[in-house]
């Protein structure tokens, strides 16, 4: 399928420790979330390797002048949770982006129908067509959901060639749906897995993101 070739599964042996803790049923709730966290830190860290911008500058040490390379500050950074599970992600990606914009939206999929609607939309009415944006969606399942909010964000001038979508489990329905509409946005996943259930959920996935991370 081409959407593999934007589909990044990094091997990072942290990364796959805690996914395997996050997708134990057996997995208390605060340690779930903190799986959550650490998720989020290093699948940010991998997603922004080649994204951020950086500046040469100079510093002076203790003994003398030096060449140092640093993030540019005028280049915005934005950070957009989906609402609740993203929230799960946002503290680790934060970690790493101290300086972005956190703009929270809230979607709700019909269990039945599996539509996607907004409850809750805090982006502005424009952003910079410069800006890096990261998504924090756990779960890319039906697709849905996560094509409501790339439809939000580039109908504000997001350009799709600067998001990036962290993901801690993604399945191929979304997959697709991504890949057919924006080529070329990246996706950052701890990993892909085979199929959705009729209810709409990844497997084996690892249950309700949200419920397990709120205790909900």
């Amino acid at each position: 399928m081409s959407f593999q070739l934007r589909v990044y599964v990094p091997d990072h042996p942290l990364i796959k420790h805690w996914l395997a803790v996050a997708r134990d049923q057996n997995t208390p709730n605060a340690l779930f979330k903190t799986a959550m966290t650490e998720l989020g830190r290093w699948l940010t860290y991998e997603a922004s390797r080649h994204w951020l911008v950086t500046t040469e500058t100079e510093v002076e040490t203790p003994l003398a002048p030096c060449a140092a390379t640093m993030i540019n500050p005028q280049v915005p950074i934005a950070v957009v949770p989906i609402l609740r599970a993203g929230l799960a992600l946002l503290d680790g990606a934060q970690t790493l982006l101290p300086l972005s914009s956190v703009y929270h939206l809230g979607l709700v999929r019909n269990e039945e129908t599996l539509e996607a609607s907004c409850y809750l939309n805090k982006l502005p009415d424009t952003i910079d067509s410069e800006t890096r944006v990261l998504i924090l969606e756990p779960m890319l399942a039906t697709g849905g959901s996560i094509m409501l909010a790339l439809e939000e964000l580039t109908r504000r001038g997001v350009n799709p060639e600067l998001l990036r979508i962290i993901s801690v489990v993604a399945a191929p329905p979304a997959l697709k749906q991504i890949g057919e509409t924006y080529p070329q946005l990246r996706i950052y996943s701890a990993f892909v897995d085979e199929e959705l259930n009729d209810q709409g959920f990844i497997v084996p996935g690892l249950g309700d993101a949200g419920d397990r991370a709120f205790g909900t």
